[in-house]
């Protein structure tokens, strides 16, 4: 089944690791010039480089999906955080339309039994914003069905602290992505260890990369301070120049943004299972499956990741476990699966690998890059995240490029943490 997914443009060997570490390092410098490319390239004016104090309370919210988290934390002389004071709401917006006044007034309702507790609030808010020098941000528009359509163009931190009234005087907020929440949270696991740089790599629902940039690369601006550096959202799942097959390509065209997130849709959980179901269903197409089988993937609507993992890992649940999907059938699904999966992983080393290379770090084995990856899909799905590690050992150690992987639980409140107390 290997030269069915070479003619549709969908194996791993489709893609040449050194011309796609080319084409992203050429958009990345776009980006920070502010020039047309698919990478946004966007300053976070979060810098990495700040130690994290030990024994100071940092308050942190987290607002990301459906649910809105609120605690307290504080970092001990080993670099271990303390949660405190956790509580868990509802994201206001999500059972009905709010206005402006009244969702700053219901986050900030959720905000008054800790608000006394630091001077200093991380907030990791995970929705599109534009963040300002003192690391306010703008919200860019709502995804994950938030019905508050005024706040949209408003600046998150003022509004809130505004709604705090007296309570919010003096207080300042740092408001991050989950994805910077993920670089930082890997600096925080990393206490105690001496490393050069960071990258943050989300692989869940959807994808998203984060690393350190040297101010002076970022030519886009000309209100930085070009000894300094700071963390760059990169929006690595609008890269537009990986190789796409004609699946790819049909799976694009029956989204509901055509053209943007090309790269997400190629490797992020949200996309990869559908692609699976219709490469399946091309095969029978061509028929490549016994009459049974194609019956069988001919019904199949639906293919969620789940269903793609059972099969792989012979859990005996899901549609494509059935008793006329046998013997060699059943290998051909099975290759087909894994390549995909392995085009997955390909594609996310490259992606990593390209910011890692753009940061010049880890050329000293004593001072190495830490990469922290967070997400359901790099660490659930079947044999990604192995894949992954073994063509990040061949493009980064082929070239001497020291790194260690990491893995921080609970990155967006430990990441909102350490931006709240250091910036």
């Amino acid at each position: 089944m290997d030269e069915f997914l070479k003619a549709h443009g969908l194996s791993a060997d489709n893609v040449d690791i050194d011309r796609l570490l080319g084409d992203f390092r050429s958009e990345m410098e776009k980006g920070l010039a502010g020039e047309d490319s698919s990478l946004a390239m966007i300053p976070t004016f979060i810098d990495v480089d700040k130690d994290v104090p030990a024994g100071e309370p940092v308050i942190v919210i987290d607002a990301g999906g459906t649910n809105l988290r609120i605690a307290t934390i504080t970092f001990g002389d080993d670099g271990k955080p303390q949660i405190d004071d956790f509580s868990k709401y509802q994201m206001p917006g999500i059972e009905r339309e709010l206005t402006a006044d009244e969702f700053f007034g219901q986050l900030a309702e959720y905000l008054r039994p800790v608000i006394g507790k630091s001077d200093k609030i991380g907030f990791c808010f995970s929705y599109p914003a534009e963040i300002a020098p003192d690391r306010d941000g703008k919200l860019i528009r709502w995804t994950k069905e938030i019905k508050v359509p005024s706040v949209v163009g408003e600046y998150i931190g003022k509004g809130l602290l505004g709604a705090l009234g007296e309570a919010g005087e003096g207080k300042k907020i740092a408001i991050l992505n989950d994805t910077i929440a993920t670089l930082l949270a890997g600096k925080a696991t990393a206490a105690g260890q001496s490393y050069e740089s960071y990258i943050g790599f989300i692989l869940g629902t959807g994808t998203n990369m984060a690393y350190v940039e040297k101010n002076s690369n970022i030519t886009k601006r000309n209100d930085l301070d070009a000894a300094g550096s700071q963390a760059i959202n990169v929006e690595s799942g609008n890269f537009g120049l990986a190789p796409r097959g004609d699946l790819d390509e049909e799976l694009d065209a029956d989204t509901l943004i055509p053209g943007e997130h090309k790269f997400e849709k190629m490797i992020s959980g949200l996309y990869i299972s559908n692609i699976m179901l219709r490469s399946l269903k091309a095969a029978v197409a061509e028929g490549l499956f016994s009459d049974e089988c194609a019956g069988v993937i001919s019904s199949i609507d639906e293919l969620s990741g789940r269903d793609v993992d059972d099969f792989l890992d012979n859990r005996g649940a899901g549609p494509l476990v059935n008793d006329s999907v046998v013997g060699e059938d059943a290998e051909k699904i099975r290759q087909v699966l894994e390549g995909l999966y392995a085009r997955a992983a390909k594609l996310t080393a490259v992606n990593i690998s390209s910011a890692v290379l753009k940061s010049g770090a880890g050329t000293d084995p004593s001072k190495p890059v830490c990469i922290n990856i967070d997400g359901s899909t790099y660490y659930k799905a079947c044999g990604v995240k192995e894949k992954t590690e073994a063509y990040l050992s061949e493009i980064l150690g082929g070239r001497g490029i020291s790194y260690d992987l990491v893995h921080a639980d609970d990155a967006p409140m430990i990441g909102a943490a350490v931006a709240g107390i250091t910036n």
